[in-house]
Protein backbone atom coordinates (compact mmCIF):
# COMPACT_ATOMS: atom_id res chain seq x y z
CA UNK A 1 0.00 0.00 0.00
CA UNK A 2 1.32 2.98 -0.92
CA UNK A 3 2.51 6.14 1.94
CA UNK A 4 0.06 8.35 3.10
CA UNK A 5 1.11 11.64 1.43
CA UNK A 6 1.01 10.10 -2.09
CA UNK A 7 -2.43 10.07 -2.18
CA UNK A 8 -3.46 12.29 -4.77
CA UNK A 9 -7.24 12.10 -4.72
CA UNK A 10 -8.72 15.67 -4.21
CA UNK A 11 -12.52 16.14 -2.64
CA UNK A 12 -14.93 18.28 -4.75
CA UNK A 13 -17.56 18.35 -1.63
CA UNK A 14 -17.44 22.08 -1.40
CA UNK A 15 -17.71 22.60 -4.83
CA UNK A 16 -21.09 20.43 -4.75
CA UNK A 17 -22.88 21.80 -1.91
CA UNK A 18 -22.49 25.33 -3.08
CA UNK A 19 -24.06 24.56 -6.24
CA UNK A 20 -26.69 22.69 -4.45
CA UNK A 21 -27.01 25.52 -2.02
CA UNK A 22 -26.96 22.90 0.64
CA UNK A 23 -24.51 23.39 4.08
CA UNK A 24 -22.21 21.15 5.42
CA UNK A 25 -24.43 20.30 8.68
CA UNK A 26 -27.87 19.19 6.23
CA UNK A 27 -25.30 17.09 4.19
CA UNK A 28 -24.64 15.58 6.98
CA UNK A 29 -27.99 14.64 8.51
CA UNK A 30 -29.34 13.66 5.23
CA UNK A 31 -26.76 11.24 4.61
CA UNK A 32 -26.65 9.87 8.17
CA UNK A 33 -22.98 10.85 9.24
CA UNK A 34 -21.63 13.09 11.68
CA UNK A 35 -20.50 16.49 10.67
CA UNK A 36 -17.17 15.83 11.76
CA UNK A 37 -16.71 12.80 9.89
CA UNK A 38 -17.99 14.85 6.64
CA UNK A 39 -15.86 17.53 7.82
CA UNK A 40 -12.52 15.17 7.60
CA UNK A 41 -13.54 14.12 4.32
CA UNK A 42 -14.41 17.80 2.62
CA UNK A 43 -10.59 18.76 3.68
CA UNK A 44 -8.73 15.50 2.13
CA UNK A 45 -7.65 13.98 5.20
CA UNK A 46 -10.08 10.87 5.01
CA UNK A 47 -7.69 7.87 4.44
CA UNK A 48 -11.25 5.85 2.91
CA UNK A 49 -14.78 5.93 2.36
CA UNK A 50 -17.53 2.94 2.84
CA UNK A 51 -19.14 2.47 -0.46
CA UNK A 52 -22.65 2.94 1.26
CA UNK A 53 -21.63 6.07 2.56
CA UNK A 54 -20.12 7.21 -1.38
CA UNK A 55 -23.45 5.68 -2.21
CA UNK A 56 -26.20 8.08 0.37
CA UNK A 57 -23.46 11.29 -0.63
CA UNK A 58 -24.42 10.77 -4.21
CA UNK A 59 -27.95 10.18 -3.60
CA UNK A 60 -28.26 13.03 -1.98
CA UNK A 61 -26.37 15.11 -4.18
CA UNK A 62 -28.07 13.70 -7.10
CA UNK A 63 -24.24 12.85 -8.51
CA UNK A 64 -21.73 10.35 -9.79
CA UNK A 65 -18.68 9.11 -7.83
CA UNK A 66 -16.47 11.22 -10.45
CA UNK A 67 -18.72 14.34 -9.45
CA UNK A 68 -17.06 14.39 -6.14
CA UNK A 69 -13.24 12.54 -6.24
CA UNK A 70 -11.10 13.73 -8.92
CA UNK A 71 -7.06 11.86 -8.89
CA UNK A 72 -4.09 13.99 -10.23
CA UNK A 73 -1.78 13.20 -12.02
CA UNK A 74 2.11 12.18 -10.61
CA UNK A 75 4.17 15.15 -10.47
Amino acid sequence: MPPEEDHRVTVHLDRLLAQREMTLTELADRVGITLANLSVLENGRARAIRFSTLTALCDVLRCQPADLFTVEPPS
